[in-house]
């Protein structure tokens, strides 16, 4: 009897620890999944100058007016000249997707839209009305739509002058821009893309001289 006793006791301790592992480890599960989602959303909601990809300065070229968007304080317009020093944008990539800022490189102001979908220019670009996600598109053109304000996009009418984000969409041509370098700059990541051949290059390769053999 005292055997079949201390039998359901031991049974019973045993039933108890196996409980008491399986709790501690489902806490210690929650409490590394919060902690991961703790990392993200801290270093996705403010990020920090060691979170950035990268720093690039290049122009954006526009569509529709043919210019180069430019920051020239807090008004923002696309008829900037090629290699214009207000067309200079220094484009700040976040690590985390394609969120980028962009800021007048003589001007110091960023490119921002308010919660009226008004594009101005602020001299501070930490909040998040001055971040905005490219969508590249499939006719070689990139779209900025805002990360604040979803469905609203940096535009520009055939004038130059912004458009309200309300009234924008992906397909309009006011907001397809392709990245430019200033002129007489080379993109180092360029110089290695095979060149277009074509019948006039054939040709002048015919009738290049070849160098004389000693």
């Amino acid at each position: 009897m005292r055997y079949f006793q201390h039998t359901s006791v031991l049974s019973g301790v045993n039933t108890l620890l196996v409980h008491t592992c399986l709790i501690l480890n489902r806490r210690e599960s929650q409490q590394s999944s919060a902690d991961f989602r703790f990392y993200i959303e801290n270093h996705t909601r403010n990020p920090d100058d060691l979170s950035r990809k990268q720093v690039r300065i290049y122009q954006l070229y526009s569509r529709t007016t043919g210019k180069h968007v430019q920051i020239l304080g807090k008004k923002v317009n696309a008829n900037g000249d090629d290699g214009g020093k207000y067309a200079l944008l220094v484009v700040e990539t976040e690590t985390f997707g394609s969120h980028i800022r962009i800021k007048g490189k003589e001007s110091e102001h960023y490119i921002c839209m308010n919660e009226k979908g008004k594009i101005v220019g602020r001299p501070d670009g930490r909040k998040q009305e001055c971040v905005f996600v490219e969508e590249f598109l499939e006719n070689n053109y990139t779209a900025l739509v805002s990360a604040k304000y979803k469905g609203w996009y940096l535009g520009f009418n055939r004038k130059g002058r912004p458009k309200k984000g309300s009234r924008t969409t992906q397909r309009q041509q006011e907001v397809h821009f392709m990245k430019r370098q200033p002129k007489g700059r080379v993109d180092p990541l360029e110089e290695f893309r095979f060149t277009t051949v074509t019948k006039r290059t054939r040709r002048a390769r015919r009738l290049k001289p070849n160098p004389k053999r000693n």
